[in-house]
Order: structure tokens, then sequence, then C-alpha cells
């Protein structure tokens, strides 16, 4: 069998060994967002206002549920790293099992619910009414191949924990190619419009579950695995749920946030709405510098820890931190002087554009900030220490960005920009708690010596 190829993120240079993980974490996540894109983008060529809101709102849901399963599949990828660490492939192994049965049960339990609550979901949205039908079918699609996006997640976390992300690079860059096929193909084509665009995702994810599954057969991975251990390990369902429970509500918190701040969008209006679903789809895409510096911290953080070497973790904190700030400057005069240019890609009505142009000024300052705070939330979560990551998520949430965009929005002459001001206010208040979070670290340990 051909040996996989693990990248040590224990040994070598700090920024070597997080630069070879990060950038095809990176590029994975881009071709992921890419494929959610394609979808908005198609759609707005070939439809109209009521398509894209859709889509954006559906889309937006849906992500909301794909990044709770991530979030909640970082326990699995902290669990394994750490195993990974200590050199425990058997432990290793139990930590898979457990994941695939803990999330096979999950799939089969939200597949349910979402199938029967989709027009519920579009109600609490408030979309539109020219958008409601189309909505639910967005959603009611996209829920039917559930268990397709959690295997996906699955096996790319789980991949991401042992040190490979070269492998869910290539698979989610085969789901984009069948994903635009797809779309060109439904859309396109047969004119199915915002239900060919759930299609085309759904299969595409498939296509890609079924090509990874192949490729896994092949390799040799560095952990002791068996189907026989596809059970509920205690000791492993534990250390996976200390972890991903408190990142899965931090995230679900989060989320909830951004469709609140859609449903406030949604009451200024169809344009407004349309171009806040084309600004999400681009936020998506700048976005994911700062995701894939928390996801290879994360995992970074993790293995060191396990082999000891706390001041090495450190290092690659500060690291991923500087590097990540100084890309994200570049995002933010991209975002902030281009956002027209790139809104004009996904949609043809210059009022959408327009509105989308406006978020995108009032948000591409949180493109230097994110990168501080998801730095400090990879460290705590591959340290295994999540709960601070939820509380952070939560207050944030609930506290700073829901009721600043409720504020703006009733502002006389309230805009996108001011909304879209709401995030990077938020992200402030991130940075300055986890601040006082790594003061008291410091402290308790100064204490113990």
């Amino acid at each position: 069998m051909e040996k996989g190829k693990q990248n040590s993120l224990v040994e070598g240079p700090v920024f070597g060994s997080l630069l070879r993980f990060a950038v095809p974490v990176l590029g994975a996540l881009i071709l992921q967002a890419a494929y959610g894109a394609v979808d908005l983008l198609i759609v707005g060529q070939f439809g109209d206002a009521s398509s894209i809101s859709a889509v954006g709102t559906g889309s937006a849901f849906m992500q909301m549920v794909t990044f709770v399963i991530v979030s909640l599949a970082m326990g699995a990828t902290v669990t394994i790293g750490q195993h990974i660490g200590e050199r425990k492939p058997e432990d290793a192994g139990e930590a898979v099992g457990t994941t695939i049965f803990l999330f096979v049960i999950i799939g089969i339990v939200m597949t349910v619910l979402l199938e029967l609550f989709a027009g519920n979901v579009a109600v609490i949205l408030q979309v539109p009414e020219e958008s409601v039908a189309k909505t639910i079918s967005y959603i009611r699609i996209c829920s039917g191949g559930i268990l397709v996006i959690i295997a996906y997640n699955v096996i790319s976390g789980i991949l991401r924990g042992v040190g490979n992300a070269n492998l869910p690079l290539l698979f989610v860059g085969i789901a984009c190619v069948v994903n635009i096929v797809g779309d060109l193909l439904l859309v396109g084509v047969f004119r199915m419009d915002v239900a060919g665009a759930a299609i085309a995702t759904v299969a595409a994810q498939l296509v890609s579950v079924v090509i990874s599954l192949f490729v896994l057969r092949r390799q040799r991975l560095p952990i002791l695995f068996s189907l026989k251990q596809c059970k509920i390990y205690r000791k492993e369902l534990k250390m996976i749920l200390n972890v991903g429970i408190p990142i899965a509500l931090q995230e679900a918190m989060v989320q909830i946030s951004f469709l609140v701040i859609n449903t406030i969008v949604n009451n200024m209006g169809l344009m407004p709405s349309a171009g806040y679903g084309v600004a999400q789809k681009i936020v998506s895409f700048i976005m994911l510098v700062p995701s894939s510096v928390m996801q290879s911290v994360s995992a970074f953080v993790a293995q060191n820890i396990g082999a000891g070497e706390k001041i090495r973790a450190k290092r690659g904190f500060y690291v991923a931190m500087i590097t990540g700030c100084s890309v994200g400057i570049i995002i933010f005069l991209v975002g902030f002087f281009g956002g027209a240019q790139i809104s004009s890609l996904f949609a043809n009505d210059a009022e959408v554009i327009a509105q989308s142009a406006d978020y995108l000024k009032g948000f591409s300052v949180d493109c230097i900030l994110t990168c501080i705070l998801f730095s400090s939330i990879g460290y705590f979560n591959g340290c295994g220490k999540s709960i601070p990551v939820m509380v952070q998520g939560i207050t944030s949430a609930f506290c700073i960005r829901i009721p600043v965009s409720v504020f703006v929005s009733k502002l006389p002459n309230a805009s996108l920009i001011l909304v879209g001001l709401a995030t990077p206010i938020t992200t402030v208040y991130g940075i300055l708690f986890f601040i006082i979070c790594f003061a008291f670290l410091k402290r308790k340990l100064i204490s113990l010596k």
C-alpha cells in the first residue's frame, strides 16, 4: 500500500511546518467556498432577484449547519492530533471509530429535522415573499444530502488530525469541478433554477465522498483502525465532546447571529436582501484566510501539546497570527475598494451590486482583525480548552453583533455599510476577551510553579 504523506507538526521550523499544513487547508477552503459561490454566480446569471435571495438565504442556513458540523468534528481533530503527538496509534484508531459512529447518528437526526422544518426555517428567517418557495426547496434538497456533507467533513477532520491536509484539498477539488458542471447543466441548460443549484451541490459532495473512501483504502495513516472499531469508546467520546461541543455551540451561536442579521436585512427589502446574499458569498471567500489559520493552529497546537512541546505550540500561535494579519491587509484593500467589481461577478442588477458593495465596505476591516481572533480560538481549541471559545462566541453574538445590527438598521437612512460594521466591532470585543483569557492562563501557570 502507498504510504500517506503526513506533515509532522512537532519538528522542523515552525513557520515551514505551519505553511505546509495551512496552504492545502486554505486551498480546500477556497474550493469549498467556490462550489457554494458557483451556485449563486450561475443562478445570478440565469435567474432573477428572488432566486438570488433564495440561494443567498438558503445557503447561509446550510452554511450554518455545515459550520456546526465542522466545529463538532474539531473535537475529533484535536483528540486524534493529541494521540498522534503522544504516539498512541491505538487510541487514535478508537477516536476515529467513535467519531464515525457518533456522526452517523447525528446525520440521521439532522436529516429528519431539517426535512420536516424547512418551511419553518424560511418563516423564521423572514424570507421575502417572492423567495419563500425557492428557499424551502433549496433547504430541503440540501438537507437530503446532510449525511454526505457530514461524511466529507468528518473525513477531512480526521485527516487533518493526523497532519494530512493534502487529501482534503484533493477531495474538495473534485467536488468543486463536479458542482460547476452540475450547475451549468441543471441551471444553465435545463433551467431548474434554485432546485438545480441545490441538486448539483449535493451530487458534487457525494462524488467527492465516494472517491475519498476509495483513496483512503490505499493510504497508510499513523493510526491503527478497523471497521470493528466503529462504536462508542467512552474515553474517546468524552474527549471529543469536551472539545467539540463548546466549539459547536460557539459556532452555532455565531451563525445564528448572522442569520438574525440576514433576517434584519430581509426586512429592509428585496434588493438589500439580494445584495446581502451576494456579499455573504464574497465574505465566505474573504474569511478563508483566518479560517485556515484557525484550523492550522488547532492541529499544530494539538500535536505539540500531545508531544509536550508547549513553547513550540505558543510560537506557532504567534507566527500564524502575524502571517494571517499580513495577508488580511491585502484582502481588506481588495474588499473595501473593489467590492462593486467583485459583486458584479455574481449579479447583473446594478442595485444588487451597489447594495453588496456597501456591505463589504463596512465589513472589510474585519479581514485583519479576525486573523488575531481566529488564531486565539485555534490555540485554545488545540489545547483542549474550548470553554473560553464557547463563552466568547455566545457573548459576542448576542451581546454585541445582534444588538449593534438591530441598532444600526433602525437608524434614519440605514444602509448595509452600517450593518457591515457590526462584524468588526464584534471582533474587537473577541480580541479583548482573549487577551484577558491569556493573562488569566499565564497567571494560573505562574501560581502552579
